[in-house]
């Protein structure tokens, strides 16, 4: 194992002992996840929550039916996820892919690649990488490293990638020096999001942060 993949693998394990498993992503099916990933886009977790509790009250959290709705229905029926004249057209445009291709049936994708299931849903109007990666990760359970906001927060702070890496660069970084493991994929982004609502904030508060530890003096 290379001095990188090490101390990631080090970080992860200081990351588990402090938060414990995360049992990310919470969803009743793997549709919902799908949904979820793309109405979590700029809001919090809680707001998703109602969104979909709103679906389900509505007998909607189903693709053919959530497809057969208006867009200002679904709109309005999302409306507590924030931005739900946007999302909902990004939610369209998803089901469109999902229910005109594979007849809104998960077990049609379930022997694509984890290549050509990005390729096909980064060809959707507003589904964005980070998106895609979640939906492949949590709804499809296949290995897809997802970066966010935090990914680069964090790690750019403890020197393992360039501040000015963007998405794929960070990916690409993860995936070379991390097994290749659908597990450890899901648990390591979940533990991320954990160790950056509560430490790894803007203004860091490193009191406590399980990582504190670690140094920034790893050649890369």
């Amino acid at each position: 194992m290379s001095q990188i993949a090490n101390q990631l693998m080090q970080m992860y394990q200081s990351l588990l002992d402090q938060y414990g498993p995360r049992h990310w992503w919470p969803g009743d099916s793997p549709f919902e996840v799908m949904v979820g990933a793309v109405l979590t886009q700029n809001t919090n977790w809680t707001n998703v929550e109602k969104a979909l509790e709103r679906l389900k009250n509505a007998e909607c959290l189903s693709a053919d039916k959530m497809n057969r709705l208006t867009h200002d229905q679904l709109a309005d029926l999302i409306r507590p996820a924030g931005y739900f004249n946007i999302k909902a057209k990004r939610l369209k445009n998803l089901l469109s892919w999902f229910c005109d291709q594979y007849d809104g049936q998960m077990a049609a994708l379930e022997n694509h690649s984890v290549s050509r299931l990005r390729e096909e849903l980064l060809e959707i109007n507003g589904i964005g990488r980070e998106t895609a990666d979640s939906i492949i990760l949590y709804a499809f359970n296949k290995p897809s490293f997802v970066v966010d906001t935090y990914t680069h927060r964090i790690f750019t702070r403890h020197g393992l990638i360039a501040q000015d890496d963007g998405y794929e660069e960070i990916k690409d970084f993860f995936e070379r020096h991390l097994e290749e493991d659908l597990h450890l994929y899901n648990e390591y982004h979940a533990l991320i999001v954990e160790v950056g609502k509560h430490h790894c904030k803007p203004k860091p508060k490193c009191d406590g942060c399980p990582l504190s530890c670690y140094d920034h003096d790893i050649e890369i």
